[in-house]
Order: C-alpha cells, then sequence, then structure tokens
C-alpha cells in the first residue's frame, strides 16, 4: 500500500526499542485507538507478536489465588499463558456452556483445594473461532453464565476479528453479543489484516494496567511502524473509511466463498468440521499415514495444503486445514475441489457416502416400495 511505503520513509522499518523506551511514534497511539473503536471498547494496546499477546498478557491479568477455566481446545499461546500465571485451572469440555455452569459452580461451591477459601478472581477463557476446529463460539449462553456467576471472560478472536459479522467486527457482531458484557477481547493482525502483531482491548483501566506491568509492553520491541501503518489502512479498508465499498465487498466474498467450498466439500462425502460462515474448514483424515499422502498428492495438481496432526491434534484426528479468503476466486475454489475430489478418493477420505450416492441410494428405495 502507498501508505505502508510513506510510513517506511518517515519513520523506519523498526524501532529497535520497547514502547516505554522509544519505540512509541504517533502511529502506535494512533493504531490503539482505531483498534479500540473498531472491536467496540474504550482502549486498547497493542504488541508486536500474536502468540505473546495471550501467553504474556495472562501472567499479568491473574495470579496466585485465581482460577482460570478454559475452553479444552483452547490455542496453545492460551496453555501456556495460563500456565505460568501460578492460578488454578480447571477445564470445560469444548464449547460446552453447559459443561462450563457445572465447573464453575463447582469451583465457586469449594473454593480452593486445601483452604476452601474463596477465589480472588475466575477468568473464563474462549476463542472466537477455534482455529482447528472452525467452530463458532457459543458466546451469548457464555455471556450469560459469566453474568450469572460474576466470572470474568476473555475472548480470543484471533481467527474471527475482521473476518465475521457484517461490517467484520466479529463473533460479537455475528451473534448479537454487546461487546461491553466481553471484559477483554484479544485478537491478532496476522489473518485479516495482512500484518503482525496483536491486541488487547478493554476498559480504560484495564489498559492502563496493562501498560505499567505487562512484560510484552516493558521489554519487547513494538509494533513496526509500516506494520501498524499496513493494521490501520486494513481497517479503514473494512469499515468503508477509504471511501470505497471494498471493505463490504470482500467480506460478503469471504463468507460466500466459505459456505460455497463447505457445502462442495460436504456434498463429495469429506467429513467437514466447523459452521457456517466460518473462513476455517478441518478436512478430517484420520489416520497418520494419509497425512502425507492427501498433502503430497494434491501438490502433484499444484494445490498446496496444510496437514495438522499432533501436537497440533490428537494423534489420531490428524487433519487438513483449509482457510479460505476473499481473494479466492470461483476458478480457484473449483479447482481446489476437483482436487481434493480426485485425491479423496485415491486416498480414501470419503467418510460419508456422496450426494449422488444417496441420491441413488433413495432412488433404489423409492422403486423397491
Amino acid at each position: 500500500m502507498p501508505r505502508v511505503i510513506e510510513s517506511l520513509k518517515k519513520y523506519c522499518p523498526s524501532t529497535c526499542s520497547s514502547r516505554v523506551d522509544g519505540g512509541t511514534t504517533a502511529l502506535h497511539n494512533e493504531l490503539e485507538k482505531c483498534v479500540a473503536e473498531f472491536v467496540g471498547k474504550p482502549a486498547a494496546i497493542v504488541f508486536g507478536m500474536g502468540y505473546v499477546t495471550n501467553s504474556a498478557i495472562l501472567p499479568v491479568l491473574i495470579g496466585k489465588g485465581g482460577l482460570i477455566i478454559s475452553d479444552s481446545l483452547n490455542h496453545n499461546s492460551i496453555v501456556n499463558g495460563a500456565r505460568g500465571t501460578g492460578a488454578t485451572i480447571r477445564v470445560f469440555q469444548h464449547n460446552s456452556p453447559s459443561h462450563l455452569e457445572e465447573v464453575l459452580r463447582e469451583q465457586i461451591a469449594e473454593g480452593h483445594p486445601r483452604t476452601h477459601r474463596p477465589w480472588k478472581k475466575i477468568l473464563v477463557i474462549v476463542e472466537g473461532i477455534y482455529s482447528m476446529e472452525g467452530e463458532l463460539c457459543k458466546l451469548p449462553e457464555i455471556v450469560a453464565i459469566c453474568k450469572k456467576y460474576k466470572a470474568y471472560i476473555y475472548l480470543d478472536e484471533a481467527h474471527s476479528i475482521g473476518a465475521v459479522g457484517k461490517t467484520g467486527k466479529g463473533v460479537c457482531e455475528l451473534l448479537g453479543v454487546d461487546t461491553a458484557d466481553v471484559d477483554i477481547m484479544m485478537g491478532t493482525f496476522t489473518k485479516s489484516f495482512g500484518s503482525c502483531g496483536g491486541y488487547i482491548a478493554g476498559s480504560k483501566e484495564l489498559i492502563q494496567y496493562l501498560k505499567y506491568t505487562c512484560p510484552a509492553h516493558l521489554y519487547a520491541t513494538s509494533i513496526s511502524p509500516p506494520a501498524a501503518e499496513q493494521i490501520k489502512s486494513s481497517i479503514k479498508v473494512i469499515v468503508g473509511e477509504d471511501g470505497s465499498s471494498r471493505g463490504a465487498q470482500k467480506l460478503a466474498q469471504i463468507r460466500e466463498n466459505s459456505n460455497f467450498f463447505r457445502s462442495e466439500l460436504q456434498k463429495m462425502g469429506f467429513e467437514v468440521l466447523g459452521d457456517n460462515d466460518s473462513p476455517i474448514m478441518p478436512i478430517m483424515l484420520y489416520n497418520p499415514a494419509k497425512i502425507a499422502a492427501f498433502s503430497r498428492e494434491c501438490l502433484k495438481q499444484n494445490v498446496a495444503v496444510v496437514t495438522l496432526t499432533f501436537p497440533a491434534t490428537p494423534l489420531l484426528l490428524a487433519r487438513a486445514r483449509i482457510c479460505i479468503s476473499a481473494s479466492h476466486t470461483k476458478e480457484d475454489l473449483v479447482k481446489a475441489l476437483k482436487v481434493f475430489d480426485e485425491v479423496g478418493d485415491l486416498v480414501g477420505i470419503k467418510y460419508f457416502p456422496a450426494e449422488s450416492d444417496k441420491q441413488q441410494e433413495e432412488d433404489k428405495i423409492v422403486k423397491l416400495d
């Protein structure tokens, strides 16, 4: 983008400093204001790396005497961040509000394991779209439970911000949840914004506290100015402040592409995880021997796919993770589907009957009747 090149000339490729020394420019302050307005929170703080946003922030938010209740399929950055807090950690079944309530009620009633004293603080951590499942968080139900039991809620929107919702503002917009009901909102800039880093958005008091205490703010190098300008420009495109309708078109396109690709894969007989509108769609491979076979056969036909297995997923739940973009044309998607169809038959990963086979079976039943 021209603005990014201008920022490179005006500032430099890197600030070579932490935010509290010489690493805060006017651009960083503008970016934080821009992010806060975009996600619908009073204030925000940005960091140079998405992974660190979770792993360095959580130990500052909660410590010994606190309780973290985390979704069983939360990202590794959340898992490592939670371990570094010193707080007691409990896990609830993936995306299950009823089990979350069960765990909350039990932990509040019992208190600390030995002393049974009440918890100093309870923090519930969930993701907007789960990176390995492609599922949308059941946020309205989880928010209602957290309100009922007076627990704080931490929402990781790494894969949903800028990709879902009518104006790209994430799962809160998509599912009709007021951002005021989510205490801490986290996201990254590496997906929808084509840059690097992450953010935390919340109350002004929370952000001020993080600026005084978070090691990622105090000691780590700040986001490079060109990367900050890229994020700012991307947000302006998404919300339409660039004077065009490109943002709205891209959001409509990614939704259309995602739903088309998902439905076509399911018609072919693949087991596809996730929900409609989610641009992440894992195709289940299961057998570890089929990981390399699927990947290499696709590559022979000039389609590169990302395959995942242990430790990113359980050993026998290997998958290929497809991430759909607004930039994919219908021709791109149709070509990829054709390759997946051929390779799926070759490798033997169509675990459900294809729609044509289902139709033939139904016709046979009708004839017999």
